[in-house]
């Protein structure tokens, strides 16, 4: 390895993110993993999701792969086009402090 070049873990090591922070990666990952579960659960390819919903599939392979953070409305155009929708709940605010 180049002296130059660091490991993902040795980049982490460095990073100090808030409980909140943290808190609110993880809800977009969990919002990504979802809109993938529910792609896959609709039998449909990045392609075909791209032609229902209007998105770039190369768009959407950025958001799956979590190389970009979508857009709310990205989200809904996805979701929408599947049959699926967004809710807010509320959450335990132990949840956070975890």
């Amino acid at each position: 390895m180049n002296r130059h070049e660091i490991s993902w873990e040795e980049v982490e090591k460095n990073l100090s993110f808030t409980p909140e922070e943290e808190a609110e990666i993880q809800l977009e990952m969990d919002l990504i993993q979802a809109t993938i579960d529910a792609r896959k659960k609709s039998n449909l390819t990045q392609r075909d999701l791209s032609k229902k919903s209007g998105i770039k599939q190369p768009v959407i392979a950025r958001i799956e792969s979590r190389a970009r953070s979508p857009k709310v409305s990205t989200l809904m155009r996805m979701l929408l086009s599947m049959g699926y929708t967004l809710r807010v709940v509320p959450i335990n605010k132990k949840d956070i402090s975890k």
